[in-house]
């Protein structure tokens, strides 16, 4: 054992050492790529120069911008602007990949990127600058490699990594825009407020199943306590969602052109906000609502402007630059976080592979299999003889006590409709296992089943399936479908 003990040892050691030189060699490229696109920039700069040209933009760049340049809301002026802007994108995923594309297209001058994540191949139906042969390849370098053919024009600049409180600051400040492209409220609050405190226009959207929201925030980048100033994304939702409704586009589903529709207006917005001419009556913000099954596919809802009371952008503030850079404004913290995991005990809970050794033989009776996922997911695949109850009709349900008066001691409360009836019978002492998609909607079904006094009060065993069908599929059948 000791043995054993000693190879994980150096094993582990090995693995930081190496993941110590990876970042090392990942510092070094970003430092190489910087000097190289200055260095390129500079040698453009010299040989325009060195021609003595007439003109403010090479051949090839009229030939490539002149239908856009024609557009009166453009221009050869704002063409320029746009040559000259520095526009950072957090997020490389169903937002990120359209907004990039569009943007460099256009002409923007440099290109930031932010996002940790590599390529999965469940992103490739809607992030639409990576490639099958890229799956497990960095969502940034996956990104840029299609822009630069694309367009060789632009500056791009990958920052591998997800953004932090720390480093925020830090890579805001190079840039003249910023797009939120992200899919979580904690580093929505984080994005919005730095972008505020360095005095940044904001575009932000986001998308899920088939609705997406827009706005540009900050617009006009006022100083604190400028009552002028466009609204921050604290104005208008100064409250986080309660982290238990938050659902991603793994959990809910998204489709590809709704997230992509979202991606396009926000590089849309970026152009607009980049060349609009200097005004003293500032646009007035909107939230856009898009719903890819309504008619019409459009709403729009005006803003409020700064809330006076703004943590970040009134003049009663409280989050500065070295509160979020210290991370003393903790945004994990005020968001909240859902942690299912700790929801059951042990005992109440079962893997796989201890379902099918218990209850695979045979010999007795199959107990009840209650599936919460929505019947959209059902559909795709479901284990035999399971129950399909959606979790979103158990939430929705509501039961009742009966009285001392109008019961017996050994009925029941009124049990909800969905409830199945040889679940619900007084007789049935049968187990019951909830399981879904990851194993967290189950852990919740099974204790609205024990409110419900299905357990019989520990006479019955109500369970959820550690791991949901995930687990299901490596411990059990290799052939379910991953979706």
């Amino acid at each position: 054992m000791s043995d054993l003990e000693q190879t994980c040892a150096s094993l582990r050691a090995q693995i930081a050492a190496t993941e110590e030189q990876l970042a090392g060699l990942k510092r070094e490229l970003q430092i190489a790529e910087e000097a190289a696109a200055k260095s390129k920039a500079q040698a453009v700069a010299d040989d325009e120069a060195a021609s003595g040209r007439r003109w403010p933009l090479l051949d090839e760049e009229y030939r490539r911008y002149g239908r856009q340049m024609i557009v009166p809301q453009l221009g050869i002026q704002g063409q320029l602007k746009l040559r000259s802007a520095k526009v950072l994108i957090v997020g490389a995923g169903g937002l990120g990949c359209p907004a990039a594309l569009y943007l460099a297209g256009a002409g923007v001058g440099t290109l930031g990127l932010v996002d940790g994540d590599a390529v999965e191949s469940s992103n490739l139906h809607r992030q639409v600058l990576h490639r099958t042969k890229n799956v497990g390849k960095l969502k940034v370098d996956s990104a840029i490699e299609y822009l630069q053919e694309l367009n060789s024009h632009p500056k791009y600049i990958a920052h591998r990594e997800h953004l932090s409180p720390e480093a925020a600051p830090d890579i805001f400040s190079n840039y003249d825009l910023i797009l939120d492209c992200t899919d979580n409220p904690a580093t929505r609050y984080l994005i919005s407020d730095t972008a505020v405190l360095l005095g940044k226009p904001l575009v932000s959207a986001s998308a899920l199943r088939t609705e997406g929201q827009l706005m540009v925030l900050n617009n006009p980048p006022r100083p604190t306590g400028d009552k002028t100033g466009g609204p921050c994304y604290r104005c208008v939702f100064p409250k986080p969602p309660p982290a238990n409704t938050v659902t991603s586009c793994a959990d809910g589903g998204i489709l590809g052109p709704v997230v992509g529709t979202m991606g396009v207006l926000q590089a849309l917005e970026a152009i607009k906000v980049l060349t609009a001419e200097e005004t003293n009556t500032p646009i007035p913000p909107s939230l856009h609502i898009f719903s890819a099954y309504s008619t019409p596919l459009f709403r729009t809802i005006k803003l409020r402007s700064r809330r006076p009371n703004c943590a970040v952008c009134s003049a009663e503030a409280s989050v500065t630059v070295d509160t979020v850079r210290s991370g003393s404004t903790d945004y994990v913290f005020f968001c909240g976080t859902a942690d299912p995991e700790n929801l059951l005990l042990p005992e109440e809970r079962i893997t796989p592979l201890e379902y099918r050794t218990k209850h695979g033989g045979g010999e007795e009776k199959e107990p009840t299999i209650i599936d919460v996922r929505e019947k959209v997911q059902f559909d795709i695949c479901s284990l035999e003889n399971s129950v399909n109850i959606p979790m979103s009709t158990i939430l929705a349900s509501t039961f009742s006590l009966p009285t001392n008066e109008d019961s017996s001691a050994d009925e029941l409360p009124a049990l909800p409709s969905w409830v199945p009836s040889d679940v619900a019978s007084s007789q049935s002492t049968d187990p019951v296992y909830v399981v879904c998609r990851l194993g967290n909607d189950s852990q919740i079904a099974v204790k609205k089943l024990k409110e419900l006094g299905l357990d019989r009060e520990g006479q019955r065993v109500v369970a959820d399936i550690r791991g949901g069908f995930r687990a299901w599929k490596e411990q059990i059948d290799p052939e379910w479908p991953e979706y």
